[in-house]
């Protein structure tokens, strides 16, 4: 995979990439040398990392500890019947190689509370946070504050769903706990109280979005919390200040 150009293949299969003002040949270049790790490939990371790959972002990571279920299959789409009982990062991982051979995956078959991550961390990369329990999340928020590292999280439960993203080499931004300071592991999951499948889809597309939004320059969306009520089909988005007093991320 040559980093420095687009190769012809490349440049007709991101042709309509290439014809956005907003992304041209440079953009598509940038998306080309980066490296995204995303935590979780559930319903959120499925979605993810389907538009991650087929956009052309040139290195993805994939964290996962867990097996596939049958009541996995209405919402993570990356996965089929003949999948079930085996690894989702590994699973995800070829599924994605298949659809484009042309990037770079790696799956890790563990939770990311058991990685060390500090080899991946080197470069820079940006974290997606498609998890589903307090703890990861409180971790991940910790990794990207100590690292300077840019995040983009989401959640969905029912028919409700919620969008964050900050980067932590600024000083100055929020973090995930300036919004939610407690880690306490929450009573209610899409295993207790259900979930909406396309709404795991409309959440991950928008970190995918938001994703390529930043590698691209656009940070507008920064620090800003985006909720999504589907029931209702309507968007509304909060500016987040960060909290002098937040034990993650204030000194």
């Amino acid at each position: 995979m040559n980093g420095g150009k687009l190769s012809d293949k490349e440049q007709l299969r991101y042709s309509r990439h290439i014809m956005l003002d907003q992304v041209g040949e440079t953009g598509q270049l940038t998306l080309k040398q980066s490296h995204i790790i995303i935590v979780g490939v559930g319903g959120l990371g499925c979605a993810a990392a389907q538009y991650l790959a087929a956009a052309g972002v040139g290195r993805l990571t994939l964290i996962d500890h867990d097996r596939v279920e049958r009541s996995n299959l209405h919402r993570q789409i990356l996965f089929k019947v003949n999948h079930l009982g085996k690894s989702k990062a590994q699973v995800a991982a070829n599924q994605l190689l298949a659809a484009n051979p042309d990037i770079a995956i790696e799956a890790i078959d563990k939770s990311v509370l058991k990685v060390d991550l500090s080899p991946l961390l080197a470069s820079k990369p940006m974290i997606l946070d498609c998890t589903d329990n307090s703890d990861s999340r409180y971790f991940i928020n910790q990794l990207c504050v100590k690292h300077g590292l840019k995040l983009v999280s989401a959640a969905a439960i029912n028919g409700q769903g919620h969008l964050l993203s900050f980067d932590l080499s600024n000083e100055q931004s929020p973090c995930y706990a300036c919004l939610y300071p407690e880690p306490v592991n929450l009573p209610q999951n899409c295993s207790t109280a259900g979930v909406l499948g396309p709404l795991l889809g409309v959440m991950g597309s928008l970190q995918a979005t938001e994703a390529i939004r930043l590698l691209l320059g656009k940070t507008e969306h920064l620090g800003k919390l985006t909720m999504f009520d589907a029931w209702q089909m309507s968007f509304n988005a909060f500016q987040l200040n960060k909290a002098s007093d937040c034990p993650r991320c204030s000194k």
